[in-house]
């Protein structure tokens, strides 16, 4: 009989073949006894550069493309069939979200602007493309709907949240790119144009979030799609206001582009930071006075830490030097350490109150994501230890417990005692954060390797 360590060899020489892809449906025979626990003893190389750029490289080839290509692409009714349980199974039809069927398009086209650029993969994000462009933007209004039913044929919320209008304007940047088709490239211009006109906040500077299909206010007692205020200002939209405004000014190079990039620089390396604290929080009133009370004061340490590596891509754009925000990288970074990093195991908890330990101690996906690759960002930055140490344990936390070297792609949660849960694809879990993640890290590494 043979031995386990060489059962788990055979099993990664099926990754990415017709048959690893059935058997993500219907899952390994009980017997092949491959654990995740055990994982790191035959996928890690070792914590040199060289050998966590192989570890990533096993990552995106052989756990991360296999699970979402061609598996989620919904060739009945268009766009991307995102809804499979934690064994990677369909569930069935659901309604299609702008936010994941954005940042699945954003994936396959990020895939093309990379080294692991194939046909397959710009047909993949040109099949997205088509579905955002047709069934979710808004022909009378402009803008794209939040989201609509399975087959596309109804909208099932219209209203324009900026969170989403963000991952669309991201998703058509990048397809404009790897495509070279100028119809994403003049949607992604007149999205924009939409955001100026409608949801630039003048006064307070940068965006109002949730507003009518029409682009009207929305009245004050609504809870928009995030379940916040209508009023409210939020570090997370605004996150990925920056993500997609950087990308789209690189694209650009329109100065008033230029002009809202620095705002959101400006608000996301200030405003949204308790200075007396050194951490950031999420919700605040118009005007940007941060709300405050036990549910408001709290810390996400992934939105923290990811926080630092898009203001140092936004920094880079807008010609800035990152010197200027060095300290509050140290600091962001120094609190997450300190009270959402588990020292014994590696990785990040989910989030806690301000000042306190985790009480979240769940690892999510995105965090582990944003965390490995914001430590990445860190060492490259400062050429200091602490940084590359982090990198280097949670990409082992990952290898050995998040990653779903069985069914593919990475578990939603493993809660304190090991036990994972959630979804492996919905209306919030794409190939975004992980696969965004492990293509950059490898970028990042490649320079390094180079000096």
């Amino acid at each position: 009989m043979p031995r386990i360590s060489e059962l788990k060899r055979a099993a990664v020489s099926l990754l990415g073949s017709f048959r690893f892809r059935h058997l993500l449906r219907t899952g390994f025979p009980s017997d092949v006894g491959i654990q995740n626990s055990q994982s790191s003893a035959w996928l890690a190389d070792g914590p040199t550069i060289d050998g966590n750029r192989h570890t990533l490289d096993r990552i995106l080839t052989k756990n991360i493309v296999p699970f979402w290509y061609p598996e989620v692409i919904d060739t009945n009714h268009g766009g991307y069939r995102l809804n499979h349980d934690l064994q990677g199974k369909w569930k069935g039809p659901a309604n299609k979200s702008l936010v994941t069927q954005a940042r699945t398009v954003w994936f396959f086209s990020r895939l093309v602007n990379s080294p692991y650029r194939k046909n397959d993969y710009l047909k993949a994000a040109a099949h997205g493309y088509e579905y955002l462009r047709e069934r979710m933007w808004d022909r009378d209004f402009g803008g794209f709907y939040w989201e609509v039913e399975s087959e596309g044929n109804r909208v099932a919320k219209p209203d324009k949240h900026l969170y989403g209008q963000a991952f669309g304007l991201y998703a058509l940047v990048e397809y404009a790119k790897a495509s070279n088709e100028s119809s994403a490239g003049e949607l992604a211009s007149k999205l924009f144009d939409l955001l100026e006109c409608h949801a630039h906040d003048a006064q307070h500077a940068c965006y109002k979030e949730f507003l009518s299909r029409e682009w009207s206010d929305m009245p004050a007692h609504s809870r928009s799609y995030l379940k916040t205020g209508a009023n409210v200002k939020s570090m997370n939209t605004h996150l990925h206001l920056l993500e997609a405004v950087t990308s789209f000014f690189y694209f650009s190079r329109v100065p008033v582009v230029k002009e809202r990039l620095t705002e959101l620089i400006f608000v996301l390396s200030n405003t949204v930071v308790r200075q007396s604290i050194g951490a950031c929080t999420d919700q605040h009133r118009k005007d940007w006075m941060p709300l405050v009370g036990d549910r408001n004061d709290r810390v996400c340490y992934g939105h923290d830490i990811e926080n630092i590596w898009l203001l140092s891509e936004a920094c880079n754009a807008a010609g800035m030097s990152n010197s200027l925000l060095m300290d509050l990288y140290r600091t962001l970074f120094a609190y997450a350490l300190r009270y959402g990093f588990d020292r014994k195991q590696g990785g990040f908890f989910y989030a806690g109150p301000l000042r306190e330990r985790a009480d979240q101690s769940e690892k999510v996906w995105s965090v582990q994501a944003e965390g490995m690759l914001g430590a990445l960002q860190m060492y490259g930055l400062t050429r200091e230890k602490i940084y590359w140490d982090c990198f280097t344990q949670t990409l082992q936390w990952l290898v050995t417990h998040q990653i779903d070297w069985v069914y593919g792609d990475w578990h939603d949660r493993i809660h304190r005692h090991g036990r994972s849960a959630g979804d492996k694809a919905g209306a919030w879990k794409g190939p975004y954060h992980n696969g965004r993640a492990v293509l950059q890290c490898l970028e990042l590494l490649g320079h390094l390797e180079k000096g």
